[in-house]
């Protein structure tokens, strides 16, 4: 068969084939580089639910994939014992999230950990001998003996599961994290022998130890000093945690004891975290923030000299002061001498190395520019997830032959699927925002694209704000299935879109209606001069922020020209929003204080609901109960809005997800019910 009759024979996306692809996370190099650990879950929607197993390949590729552990429940994070004989994973086999541990060679996997508060994100010590873990408790039992505050955490779960009354109580804020009830818990870390005995909790008191919120999260959050005997961690603000951003660095001994913890980047009062010890054991990597409150600052990489235990002997040194883009994930390189990082780069995620001298460089390997990438380190090789709009995720791995890096795609889970699919690849445009500034935005057309036919517009806005559309792939806005129903996709990044300069970034606070919005008119007037689109059949869609400015574009639509909007988990009232919200310090960066403060024309300026008067463009309102980012109040006070005006509308609301959609049944429903919304304000297809 000829290529273009293959290609012929392939066919749309569908909304089911979301489901399809396997959902591969978390590749970890064995330490001799020969080995690639990884999860790989697979979607079970009648069950409602996806079933991960950790899978193993060789690193060069010489052999398939074989499955290391065989559940129906759900095995993730593995990690390498520093000898490479066993592998440390999460599991809820046995109900709660526990830790787990299997030999690489093979056999059954045996529960380390039984806490009647669980166990996770489990992390080897140099020495091989202990294992620690985060674990939420009850904090007014933590400076007791372990199986006492157990027994005690345990009587607290089994009375409140008894008592009929579901009463809670606060008496601080942050008693809820992005879609979970945290009440009085505490994250704390634990440290047990690696056999799993004798588990200790080493941060005891009303603290977190581990990040409550995953703006301050990225890769591991803690990690054994040198020699094994203390552990450095990302620390929760000691107070004001529900409006400060000044996590610290923080180290305390594997023999625990007490609640006072040393502050190792107590002269920083913005954020510190993800801390990483280099092969020798000389230097510790970090990522910092600059600006005190600020969620969006750039982060920088820090190296510090450091003793066997961990304690800070020099003053801390930023690598990418100058490197005008924000540090992800962070690997130190075999020899200690220079460090591997991830940045977001023009709407792609890409991998760059520093050394203690020299400007950051670009990794640059055939298959790997471009890509979004996990990395990890052993033997000199490396491991990591490649993803673009046109597949999922798969393992790579890059070794060097001589002067040559060789990649290669290890895992091929989802060749059995893209083989059917017609994946078109997205195209890259820049167009001239407000005040003269570029704006990149992604073009992804439909399979069986014909330009001299019109096509109708999708126009979707990212989150974040500080976010942006990157060449990758997602489980939930999966521009792939949009496109596949029949519309030309837009993918803009406006003003506030993160890997673009931190300045592009900073100039969304307090604008929100203002430059980034004459930016996505921009890219829209840009697509109404195509002449295979169809201004006549235009809508726009998006969540969080997008959510937000789809409620800006109701209130703007005359000068927009949308046929129908789509709205999920957006903000429409700034107060309401300020005062329901958790997540404090955000609110207060971008309107530079609370609404009773200084600058209360913020909180007014770019509030959608002040706009209701114009309000007249059908809308699909998406909004749900575990949403504490964007409360639910939020949706409500639109849907009421446009009830009352007599706008046609429709609020679709889960009362068992957050802020996004992430059970496959609930996911299956919300994209029919957008489509079909569609369908009847804005038909796909060409004319």
């Amino acid at each position: 068969m000829t290529l273009a009759l293959a290609a012929d024979a392939k066919r749309p996306m569908t909304v089911e084939d979301l489901f399809r692809f396997p959902r591969i996370s978390e590749p970890q190099i064995s330490p001799d580089g020969k080995q690639v650990v990884y999860a790989l879950g697979n979607v079970d929607l009648p069950g409602n639910k996806v079933v991960s197993n950790l899978w193993i390949a060789a690193a060069d590729g010489s052999s398939p994939p074989k499955r290391l552990t065989a559940t129906e429940k759900k095995d993730s994070r593995p990690r390498w014992s520093p000898d490479g004989s066993k592998i440390l994973f999460e599991s809820n086999r046995s109900g709660a999230q526990q830790l787990w541990v299997i030999e690489t060679n093979g056999g059954e996997a045996r529960q380390l950990t039984h806490l009647s508060t669980g166990a996770a994100t489990g992390v080897w010590s140099p020495d091989g001998k202990s294992i620690a873990f985060v674990s939420a408790v009850y904090p007014e039992f933590s400076h007791l003996p372990f199986k006492e505050s157990d027994a005690r955490n345990k009587q607290r779960i089994d009375e409140q599961a008894k008592n009929p009354v579901k009463a809670r109580v606060y008496k601080r804020l942050f008693f809820r994290h992005w879609d979970d009830y945290v009440e009085d818990k505490r994250q704390h870390l634990f440290v047990m022998s690696a056999d799993g005995r004798d588990p200790k909790d080493v941060t005891p008191g009303d603290r977190d130890s581990y990040p409550t919120s995953t703006t301050f999260s990225v890769g591991d959050d803690f990690c054994f000093s040198p020699d094994s005997s203390h552990l450095i961690f990302t620390a929760v603000p000691a107070k004001d945690e529900a409006w400060s951003t000044n996590y610290d660095l923080c180290r305390v001994p594997c023999t625990g004891g007490s609640s006072e913890w040393e502050n190792l980047t107590k002269g920083n009062t913005a954020a510190d975290g993800a801390p990483s010890i280099s092969p020798d054991g000389k230097k510790l990597a970090y990522r910092a923030q600059r600006k005190t409150g600020y969620e969006a600052d750039k982060w920088e990489l820090m190296t510090v000299e450091i003793d066997p235990s961990g304690k800070f002997s020099g003053e801390p040194q930023s690598l990418t002061k100058e490197f005008d883009r924000s540090i992800e994930s962070i690997l130190w390189t075999k020899n200690g001498q220079s460090l591997a990082f991830l940045a977001e780069d023009n709407g792609r995620v890409c991998a760059f190395a520093v050394g203690e001298e020299g400007a950051p460089r670009k990794l640059n390997p055939p298959d790997f520019a471009g890509s979004l990438a996990t990395p990890t380190a052993g033997g000199g090789a490396f491991a990591f997830t490649v993803a673009r709009m046109s597949h999922p995720p798969e393992v790579f791995t890059a070794m060097h032959d001589g002067d040559r890096l060789v990649v290669k795609n290890i895992s091929k889970a989802s060749d059995p699927v893209t083989a059917e699919l017609d994946l078109p690849l997205p195209e890259s445009v820049t167009v001239t925002g407000a005040g003269g500034a570029p704006m990149q935005m992604w073009i992804l057309k439909p399979p069986g694209f014909d330009a001299a036919k019109k096509w109708p517009l999708a126009f979707i806005v990212h989150g974040g704000p500080q976010g942006a559309w990157m060449d990758a792939w997602s489980n939930r806005w999966n521009p792939q299935v949009w496109a596949a129903q029949g519309y030309v996709v837009a993918l803009p990044n406006p003003r506030g879109s993160t890997g673009f300069g931190q300045q592009y970034t900073d100039e969304i606070a307090g604008d929100w209606g203002g430059k980034c919005y004459e930016d996505l008119k921009a890219g829209l007037a840009h697509l109404k001069a195509q002449p295979y689109v169809d201004q006549n059949r235009m809508f726009s869609a998006g969540a969080s922020f997008g959510g937000y400015m789809m409620n800006w574009f109701q209130g703007k639509n005359a000068e927009l020209g949308f046929k129908t909007l789509i709205t999920h988990c957006g903000v429409y009232n700034f107060d309401s929003m300020y005062a329901t919200t958790e997540e404090l310090w955000f609110d207060e960066w971008e309107h530079k204080g609370p609404p009773w403060g200084g600058n209360r024309e913020s909180y007014e300026k770019h509030s959608p609901h002040r706009l209701a008067a114009n309000f007249k463009t059908p809308m699909l309102i998406i909004h749900n109960d575990l949403d504490f980012r964007v409360p639910v109040s939020e949706g409500l006070q639109l849907f009421t809005t446009l009830q009352r005006l007599g706008v046609p509308s429709k609020f679709i609301n889960f009362p068992d997800e957050g802020h996004w959609v992430l059970r496959p049944a609930n996911s299956a429903f919300w994209h029919r019910e957008i489509f079909a919304w569609l369908k009847t304000h804005c038909p796909p297809g060409p004319k």
